[in-house]
């Protein structure tokens, strides 16, 4: 007996259903910024999750939380050489790279947080050589300044991603840390364009300082970056590629101007169901999602 072939799209949402469920890296995946963004997705059984993290601390924390849809090693990842992992003070600073000595006396606390207590030789492993990945639709990675060394031995990898939040630094709090502009060269050269910013962090220039020392003005420092796969040229991306890209967008970013236009090309295509951007719409109307919302 022929068994019924798996509805191609939501029929309450219109959202497609990829063939798997949606594959996330998280590179530097220490939560001490709050929920990631693929939270809800996760909650909903929608992804699966390979984290990384070679900070002891941060690797308990995260093994003691996990769900069964989440995998998280001890590995740090660059560009497959031996490299020094400099623990600081500040839980959130540690890197492969030296702090900046003279660049972190600018700004209240850091010179504090960015002290080195400790360092750990370790070696690092390309992402393009890490076995426990078998596919990456979606990658998040935050590791204080080496994410360019990622990017350039991950290429192939990075391939048929169609997601990638990254934090990009403006003034370098790191010794030889790359900057915004090399990083945002690199991946468009790999086919994406920037999206949105997931967050962005701002100082005070010392030696103004109030009475809350995370306070700022207007200096900006780094942010966290979101880089989607040139939705322009859609007919570059197969029809898995633009259901996972609808479903980050929706469950990960709220974007749902580029959730529609991933339905939309799917129908085009006859990968989902011909009404699906109208329900897709009606869903939204019905019930407007706030930035709070995780239902949808």
């Amino acid at each position: 007996m022929r068994q019924p072939s798996r509805p191609r799209d939501d029929e309450l949402t219109g959202l497609p259903r990829p063939a798997r469920l949606t594959s996330v890296v998280d590179i530097g995946a220490n939560p001490i910024d709050g929920d990631p963004p693929y939270k809800s997705m996760l909650r909903q059984r929608l992804c699966r999750v390979t984290g990384f993290d070679p900070h002891p601390q941060a690797l308990l924390r995260l093994n003691a939380a996990k769900s069964d849809l989440e995998t998280y090693l001890p590995f740090a990842v660059g560009d497959g050489l031996e490299h020094t992992l400099r623990i600081c003070r500040g839980l959130g600073f540690a890197s492969l790279l030296q702090p900046d000595a003279q660049t972190l006396m600018h700004f209240p606390n850091f010179s504090e947080l960015g002290r080195v207590v400790e360092q750990v030789q370790l070696p690092t492993r390309r992402l393009d050589d890490i076995a426990e990945i078998d596919a990456i639709d979606f990658l998040k990675i935050d590791i204080q300044g080496s994410e360019l060394s990622v990017f350039k031995h991950g290429r192939g990898k990075l391939a048929r991603a169609v997601v990638i939040q990254t934090e990009v630094s403006f003034v370098p709090l790191y010794e030889k840390q790359p900057v915004f502009g090399e990083i945002d060269l690199e991946l468009r050269s790999l086919g994406f364009i920037p999206h949105m910013f997931a967050a962005i962090n701002k100082k005070m220039i010392a030696p103004m300082l109030g009475p809350d020392p995370a306070a700022a003005i207007n200096q900006l420092i780094e942010a966290d970056l979101v880089y989607v796969r040139n939705f322009i040229h859609a007919d570059t991306m197969d029809s898995e590629q633009l259901k996972h890209l609808a479903l980050i967008a929706h469950h990960g970013y709220r974007s749902f101007d580029l959730a529609l236009n991933c339905i939309h090309h799917l129908a085009s295509r006859g990968e989902v169901s011909a009404d699906a951007k109208n329900r897709y719409v009606a869903m939204l109307q019905a019930k407007p999602p706030t930035r709070t919302d995780q239902t949808l």
